[in-house]
């Protein structure tokens, strides 16, 4: 195969990776860190959010069923060969994106890689593991249904999104994937798992042209058995699917108010939340990043100070910017006995209403752009964290730009801009609010 050279003209504190482009459409980013191992993370833009409501749960179900072998693996062989070598693996699956990962001893890498991709290129969805993991991910949905916290949080995003398919779980419902089959998994695959939609994205202490060069033997090395499978090469003759577009949702014009009842909680949570720009409105969301870490991260933010510190009003508070592909939640949370939630609310609101009026000080401004931006650069000092930090802005915005220009974008705010932010998207009086109380 020939790969193309694709340029990042980037000065940064960080190494720049390489980023090269594979005929067969597959991306590698690699990068050389004098850490003794090499991570190898392969992502790929395609989520729950690519899914129709009947195959609701499909992605996360597809990825149990990767590890249960190919033509050239029997299955448990992959996570056999990869343990005997003391190496790890695992993935995980979003609403965005899902990413398969092994982290290796250098030595290893060249062994082991070609197995990460047989497993993703080429699985073969057997009839007899298809019914046996069926039942894997059904307990995982029970479990999930019985974990209080994530009961909560899916009562946010129903909230939060009234039509963008975030508002469905990642798992998928348990009458759909009792209906799921084999073969309609093992169309999602050939349809989703093409080298097009996947970047790869390997970090450690190897030579970047090697880290590279072991990427791209593994594809011609069971680009054999794609061709059986799927019917053609990998190298490209397939059409590249699209993924479906989605036009972010109208922010709240009044006070939408939804209450639950639940039995197993011993104190109130509170949510309080604004449609806010996600990945895709990328300039945005730093401002909004900042102004949650000023209401919410940390003992010295202004809501723990508030709330928490000195009324003691709630046993816990935060807030977050999550920020999806093609929207975002900003998030006030909070828990707290039932006896203060209108008190907690109020006061929340108060807070960012004061966003709106006064300019943040110059010296806390600092202080918590300090913060944000360390903590970004500090969460990838490992292969690892490199590989997810790559492979996520990779598959979101085709693009390394937002890993090292964050930090700069970050410090370089304002008072003035992040009232302006303020002002635009955290309306006082129309948001969302979500409360789950304790009861019977």
């Amino acid at each position: 195969m020939t790969s193309i050279l694709v340029r990042t003209p980037i000065v940064t504190p960080l190494n720049v990776p390489t980023i090269h482009r594979l005929a067969n459409g597959m991306t590698v980013i690699a990068e050389q860190m004098p850490v003794d191992a090499v991570t190898l993370n392969l992502w790929l833009n395609v989520g729950s959010i690519v899914e129709s409501d009947d195959i609701n749960g499909m992605a996360h179900f597809l990825e149990h069923m990767i590890f249960k072998g190919t033509e050239q693996l029997a299955s448990g062989e992959f996570e056999c060969r990869i343990e005997e070598r003391g190496a790890v693996t695992n993935a995980a699956t979003s609403h965005d994106y899902t990413h398969y990962y092994i982290t290796t001893a250098p030595q290893d890498f060249a062994d082991l890689a070609p197995l990460q991709l047989d497993v993703l290129l080429n699985a073969a969805i057997p009839n007899d593991g298809f019914e046996r993991e069926r039942q894997v991910v059904l307990e995982e949905i029970r479990r999930s249904d019985d974990n209080a916290r994530r009961r909560t949080y899916q009562h946010m995003l129903d909230l939060g999104f009234s039509t963008l398919p975030y508002r469905r779980p990642v798992l998928g419902p348990t009458s759909v994937i009792e209906q799921l089959t084999s073969s309609q998994m093992l169309d999602f695959h050939r349809h989703w798992y093409q080298p097009q939609h996947m970047t790869a994205v390997a970090v450690g202490n190897l030579p970047v042209e090697e880290l590279i060069r072991t990427v791209e033997r593994s594809c011609e090395q069971w680009s054999g058995a794609t061709e059986r499978s799927a019917g053609q090469s990998i190298g490209g003759s397939r059409s590249i699917p699209k993924r479906p577009t989605f036009v972010g949702e109208q922010p709240f014009q009044q006070i939408v108010r939804k209450e639950f009842v639940d039995p197993t909680l011993q104190q109130a949570r509170l949510m309080v939340l604004w449609r806010v720009p996600g990945v895709e409105e990328l300039e945005e969301t730093y401002a909004l990043d900042v102004l949650s870490n000023i209401l919410g991260h940390g003992r010295t933010a202004r809501l723990v100070q508030d709330l928490r510190e000195q009324r003691g009003l709630v046993s816990g508070i935060g807030a977050t910017n999550i920020t999806y592909q093609h929207q975002g939640l900003f998030c006030l949370t909070a828990q707290l006995p039932v006896e203060c939630l209108e008190a907690v609310e109020t006061a929340m609101i108060e807070h960012v209403h004061r966003l709106h009026t006064d300019l943040i000080p110059a010296a806390e401004l600092e202080k918590v752009c300090i913060q944000v931006a360390n903590q970004f650069v500090f969460g990838n000092e490992t292969p690892s964290d490199r590989t997810n930090l790559y492979g996520y802005y990779y598959a979101m915005t085709d693009s390394l730009d937002p890993v090292f220009t964050y930090a700069d974008r970050v410090r370089s705010l304002t008072p003035q801009a992040l009232q302006a932010a303020a002002q635009k998207y955290l309306t006082p009086n129309a948001y969302g609010v979500v409360v789950v109380k304790p009861g019977a």
